[in-house]
């Protein structure tokens, strides 16, 4: 049986727009490859695409986007997250869902100083509008959706608007305990490793010296979740990382510590539990007792959600392929 092709060219052509959408020895074209699963072969401006027809299809409107997007050239970032947007398929129920919510479309334009900042799918995108809309939201999901970045980034976005007067980042010390006691230095140098994501995606937002004077004036706190009992925090924003980490008593002292003007984002993947065995995750029976709670917004992110190299998305639909398989 003769594999689906389709051969097109742009024309009239513009090499700057060419070499750009090609990239050195064609790796842009070798992405589109791998995260598409076409063949894709050139003679000049001439293109030929070669796979399965829905995935042939996705290959064009690549090819095209990023021919009309290309000027002196494409970064790999530009290429995935392209790439992450065309694979993403439209969840129509979910669009309507957005559309019906009371935030207005144009407040998910985060201020932040990446100017390029916006949901990459349809859930990020109801994400941010859960956040922006309840003063508690989950985002549940595996790793790559976007679940900590996106509440970093709404987090900055209500101290820049002056909705709140700092931002908090906590997440549960699993290993910080025994397994880290004989490291030197004391237990904020001990878990620091553990919120490095946190302070990635502050620093990417923020800038690294800005993070650093809100750091010394107390306007960004970091902390183990440990430390968060008996206290309650008013006009922050609370950000609980790895919350699949958490026991269900530490979740509920987390989610009482909420004090007025205060938002809390709690993000885990309850695929990825550190928890000894036989203990219950916070995180799974926080979502089984709120789940419907008025006032409390969940997200569950997919695997399609993915926004990282093409190939994470892969081994996240492996591996949930390869659980069902061993359940049934």
């Amino acid at each position: 049986m003769k594999t689906p092709s389709l051969e097109f060219a742009f024309t009239p052509v513009n090499n700057r727009r060419l070499n750009a959408l090609c990239g050195a020895l064609d790796a842009n074209l070798r992405q589109i490859e791998a995260a598409l699963d076409v063949s894709i072969s050139r003679r000049g401006e001439r293109f030929a695409v070669s796979g399965e027809r829905a995935q042939i299809e996705m290959a064009a409107r690549a090819l095209n986007k990023f021919y009309a997007e290309a000027s002196d050239e494409l970064s790999v970032e530009e290429i995935q997250l392209g790439l992450v947007e065309i694979q993403h398929a439209r969840d129509e129920k979910l669009v309507k869902k957005i559309q019906d919510d009371e935030v207005p479309a144009e407040e998910l334009a985060l201020h932040t100083r990446r100017a390029d900042l916006r949901p990459r799918t349809d859930r990020q995108a109801h994400y941010i509008k859960q956040i922006q809309t309840y003063d508690i939201s989950f985002g549940v999901g595996p790793a790559g959706t976007g679940k900590t970045y996106l509440a970093v980034a709404c987090a900055v976005d209500a101290f820049e608007r002056d909705l709140v007067k700092r931002i908090v980042l906590t997440r549960p010390a699993v290993e910080a305990g025994e397994r880290l006691g004989f490291l030197p230095g004391d237990l904020s140098q001990k878990v620091d490793p553990y919120l490095r994501p946190l302070y990635d995606a502050l620093y990417d937002l923020l800038g690294f010296d800005r993070v650093h004077k809100m750091f010394e004036r107390n306007q960004i706190e970091v902390a183990p979740l440990a430390f968060m009992r008996g206290r309650t925090l008013n006009h922050s924003f609370i950000i609980l990382d790895e919350a699949q980490n958490t026991t269900p008593e530490q979740m509920k002292m987390f989610l009482t510590r909420i004090g007025f003007g205060t938002k809390a984002v709690i993000t885990g993947d309850v695929t990825q539990v550190d928890l000894k065995s036989g203990q219950t995750s916070g995180l799974v029976d926080a979502r089984n007792v709120l789940y419907g709670v008025r006032g409390i917004g969940f997200t569950i992110f997919q695997a399609a959600d993915v926004v990282r190299h093409p190939l994470v998305q892969a081994i996240v639909t492996a591996y949930d392929a390869h659980q069902r398989t061993r359940r049934s």
